[in-house]
C-alpha cells in the first residue's frame, strides 16, 4: 500500500527559501503524477504545483507561485521536490503531497489524486 511522506517544512523569514520533499513507502512514485497542495489557516486546501508521470518537464503551477516555486522529480531517488523561493507570509500553511494516476499531464484538482501524505508545516514570518 503506497504511503507518502513529506519533509522539509519549517519556519522561514519572508524572502527565504525551503525545499520540500515527498517520498514513498510501500510503492514507487515513478508511476504516479504528483501534486503539491497547501492549506492555510481558515482556508480551503488549494493546488500549488504538479508534475506528470512520464515527462518531468510537464508541470503546472498556480499563478501565485509561478516564478517562485519549482517542482521536480528524481526518479532514481523516488522523490518529488518543491523548491520554494522568495517565500511570502501568504505561503504559510500545511503542505501536502499527493499521488495520482499514470498521466502525461498533471492536474491541480484534488480528485485527481488518491493517496495523500500527512503534511508538513511551512511558516513564513518575520
Amino acid at each position: 500500500q503506497l504511503q507518502l511522506v513529506e519533509s522539509g517544512g519549517g519556519m522561514v523569514q519572508p524572502g527565504g527559501s525551503l525545499r520540500l520533499a515527498c517520498t514513498s513507502s510501500g510503492g514507487t512514485l515513478t508511476t504516479s503524477s504528483i501534486g503539491w497542495f497547501r492549506q492555510a489557516p481558515g482556508k480551503e486546501r488549494e493546488g500549488v504545483s504538479c508534475i506528470s508521470t512520464t515527462d518531468a518537464s510537464s508541470t503546472t503551477s498556480v499563478d501565485s507561485v509561478k516564478g517562485r516555486f519549482t517542482i521536480s522529480r528524481d526518479y532514481a531517488k523516488n522523490t518529488v521536490y518543491l523548491q520554494m523561493n522568495t517565500l511570502r507570509p501568504e505561503d504559510t500553511g500545511v503542505y501536502y503531497c499527493a499521488a495520482g494516476g499514470f498521466t502525461a499531464y498533471c492536474s491541480l484538482v484534488e480528485t485527481s489524486y488518491n493517496v495523500w501524505g500527512q503534511g508538513t508545516q511551512v511558516t513564513v514570518s518575520s
